[in-house]
């Protein structure tokens, strides 16, 4: 409706969402907040997050929504539960269970179907959406995994807000936001601070705390509700329709996500 490019939108949310998060920080835990900003190789550790991470996060998962829509970005997201999978096996030096592999059969399956709508001679969605739906997973793969030893010695917000405001600083310098404005109405505007409150702000403390608290591979389950509501909402408020093979395919990759976790 507002033609917002997502990187413009990144962009914003980065460096709006940094504040939130760096205030409430010092709010509750001044003592960590100072801490980290006097620790050097904690904030290249930080900084490393932001890149690998929040950076990564945030682009590919606003591209999948550009080239695809709300549901099938989140849908496609949720194949960071294989990559955690492997990544655990790799770490623990053991080979995948049964039901490990029942899963990555369903994810494989479920993304054909969603990639090609059942039909192998075409892609049911462009090059380019699947591919950033890729890469949504291997961020949220990262996501689930980088910041949390960080986090777990200074603190969510700490992390967060410094996290998030390295990585606006470098996207910013890159794409120049101030050379993109949109042209917003009151409404456009009360959208985008919906989303930078809800969406990134209250999203990733609730998200990266959850997975602080039940480890990486919970927290990827636990996500699965995400990709149900995308869906839900996508369809009641923003008019999208999907064939039974997308549903079908949605349906597999989250029974997948409750296997391999």
């Amino acid at each position: 409706r507002y033609g917002v490019e997502p990187l413009w939108f990144a962009c914003v949310r980065e460096l709006t969402a940094c504040w939130l998060f760096l205030g409430m920080g010092y709010a509750t835990s001044p003592h960590r907040l100072k801490g980290v900003l006097h620790d050097g190789r904690s904030l290249l550790s930080i900084a490393g997050i932001a890149i690998g991470s929040i950076l990564f996060s945030q682009v590919a998962y606003l591209e999948a929504i550009d080239w695809t829509n709300s549901a099938t970005a989140t849908i496609l997201q949720s194949l960071c539960t294989v990559i955690v999978m492997a990544y655990v096996c790799v770490v623990n030096r053991r080979g995948p269970r049964r039901r490990e592999v029942v899963g990555l059969a369903l994810a494989i399956a479920g993304t054909y179907l969603v990639a090609t709508g059942g039909n192998p001679a075409a892609l049911a969605l462009p090059p380019q959406g699947l591919a950033w739906g890729f890469g949504c997973a291997l961020a949220a793969a990262i996501l689930a995994i980088q910041p949390i030893k960080m986090i777990a010695r200074w603190g969510n917000f700490a992390v967060n807000g410094l996290a998030f405001l390295i990585s606006g600083l470098v996207l910013s310098a890159v794409y120049q936001p101030w050379n993109h404005m949109p042209a917003l109405d009151a409404f456009g505007v009360l959208l985008l601070v919906a989303s930078v409150v809800f969406g990134t702000f209250g999203a990733y403390a609730l998200y990266l705390q959850g997975v602080k608290e039940v480890g990486s591979v919970r927290g990827a389950m636990l996500g699965t509700m995400e990709p149900v509501m995308a869906t839900v909402t996508s369809v009641a408020f923003l008019g999208a329709h999907f064939s039974p093979m997308d549903l079908l395919g949605f349906a597999m990759i989250i029974v997948m996500v409750f296997l391999t976790a």
